[in-house]
């Protein structure tokens, strides 16, 4: 089965070929189809992705005028090959561990009414960039958190629940994981390890009060949906809660 993989980025040319390799080391065990959606970079992006692209035909490169994270992706959406029949995503600053698609894959062809694998993410506070692992030295933690690159959902699901909420400028991977799991999805939770999460200054999580107002934002909308709508059910306990004394490092 074709997997798009969605890229946004934005200014992160020293990240994007490490996130890009971590993908390409896959390709033995997934059809993969890299697209990375440039939000408007200032920085060596396009000249980067060119040299890319020279050498390796399962990527793609679209740039946009500076819109957001949001658009970034709801640009990837619109842009899907005619032959992807599964959707994830990685940011551009973080890396997929190997054996990502190898565990989860295989749960689409064993079920074909399975619309969603959801896992776990690694926070980790430093990167082997050789290795494209975590630093033998560096502090990390292991949870069920909210992250994007966590889910592979089917694109005949992701239809019906449809483009990511512009409006937010952070959380708007909660609005739209809520909206999945609000949308009553065939779904399997796995142990597998999706994501290394590198904190650094960069993050935009790093804007700590604008990103509370976006989350409390998504969970306001979650509960007017289904004020609206008794028949949508919250989401159940997929999320584990960020014990801020588990994240010291964060």
């Amino acid at each position: 089965m074709k997997v798009t993989v969605i890229i946004p980025a934005y200014n992160r040319a020293d990240f994007l070929e490490y996130s890009i390799t971590s993908l390409l080391r896959q390709r033995d065990v997934v059809d993969l189809d890299l697209l990375v959606v440039d939000d408007g970079s200032t920085d060596e992006t396009p000249q980067l992705m060119g040299r890319l692209m020279a050498e390796e035909p399962a990527l793609r490169y679209l740039r946009q005028e500076n819109g957001g994270v949001a658009k970034a992706r709801n640009c990837g959406l619109d842009n899907l090959l005619p032959e992807t029949e599964l959707v994830t995503f990685l940011d551009s600053d973080d890396i997929s561990p190997l054996g990502r698609f190898a565990a989860d894959l295989p749960l689409f062809d064993e079920d074909p009414t399975l619309d969603i694998t959801y896992g776990r993410l690694l926070y980790v506070e430093r990167l082997d960039r050789d290795a494209l692992e975590p630093a033998a030295d560096a502090r990390s933690v292991d949870i069920r958190g909210i992250q994007l690159a966590c889910i592979i959902i089917r694109r005949s699901f992701l239809e019906r629940v449809g483009h990511f909420d512009e409006e937010f400028v952070q959380a708007e991977d909660t609005d739209f994981l809520l909206r999945v799991f609000e949308s009553a999805p065939n779904y399997k939770i796995t142990d597998t390890s999706c994501v290394y999460y590198l904190r650094h200054p960069g993050n935009i999580t790093k804007r700590i009060d604008e990103g509370r107002r976006f989350f409390m934002r998504a969970l306001h909308k979650s509960v007017l949906r289904r004020k609206a709508d008794p028949s949508i059910k919250s989401v159940g306990a997929i999320f584990e809660n960020q014990n801020p004394e588990r994240l010291e490092f964060y």
